[in-house]
């Protein structure tokens, strides 16, 4: 179970869109309070999925080839199937929108640029994200629901199924589940961090971090949902099928 949660959280923390929504966030007016509503928002839908699965279970793992436990492991694997299935379709965009951007002008499909980087498809919480960030303001409620929007939750998902397997009769099981919420909102913490001792300083830089961010995030989103979907479903049929 923690080398699940370890590299599940590894994957939210790299995942790059809610590092480029927090970069919008901080660079409003109360940047600094804001970034720190985000972070909360987002600490707290990680913590609330972990209670409501503990709730689930009773703070104990199903038994082994009992119909709950294949449940899970079937969630896992849809999860993990999925992932991979994002990763390749998100790689196919981005190769679609490499070929049209060298196509003539004139020739080929109209294209709109994609924030995470690549040329189409705006999915619901990148489009919020830029909303947000174009207006230059914003409550802390707006920051708090941008944060729980651009939640990877596919890989929270992930991290869900693999709480199940947790036993909370072991003091190294609270250990694990904290270490996970920590790992997964590092980089967060690292941004909000940074901008509360050199605002102006980690403004600029945090922006800067967020155009490169654009540039690359397509693919950085590919590797992450495949290296994780890939581990998912094999780890899942070992275990259905061991």
């Amino acid at each position: 179970m923690v080398l699940d949660l370890m590299l599940i959280a590894l994957a939210i923390t790299l995942y790059p869109l809610p590092l480029m929504a927090f970069a919008l966030v901080v660079s409003t007016a109360r940047g600094v309070w804001k970034g720190l509503v985000f972070v909360l928002a987002w600490l707290a839908c990680l913590v609330v999925v972990i209670a409501v699965v503990l709730a689930v279970t009773d703070g104990q793992p199903p038994p082994p080839r009992s119909p709950p436990g294949v449940a899970g492991l079937a969630a896992k694997l849809a999860i993990g199937v999925g992932l991979v299935f994002y990763g390749l379709h998100r790689r196919r965009l981005m190769r679609a929108g490499a070929t049209t951007a060298g196509a003539p002008a004139g020739h080929g499909p109209e294209v709109r640029d994609d924030p995470s980087g690549g040329t189409t498809g705006k999915e619901a919480g990148e489009e919020t994200g830029e909303a947000a960030g174009d207006r230059g303001e914003g409550s802390f409620w707006a920051s708090a629901g941008l944060a729980v929007l651009v939640q990877p939750w596919g890989m929270v998902a992930a991290g869900a199924t693999t709480v199940l397997e947790a036993n909370t009769a072991r003091p190294a099981t609270f250990v694990a589940l904290f270490g996970f919420c920590l790992l997964a909102s590092a980089s967060l913490l690292a941004a909000e961090l940074y901008i509360v001792f050199a605002p102006e300083v980690a403004q600029a830089r945090l922006l800067r971090l967020r155009g490169w961010l654009k540039e690359h995030a397509q693919q950085a989103i590919v590797v992450l949902c495949l290296v994780l979907g890939l581990w998912l479903t094999a780890k899942s049929l070992y275990q259905l099928t061991g």
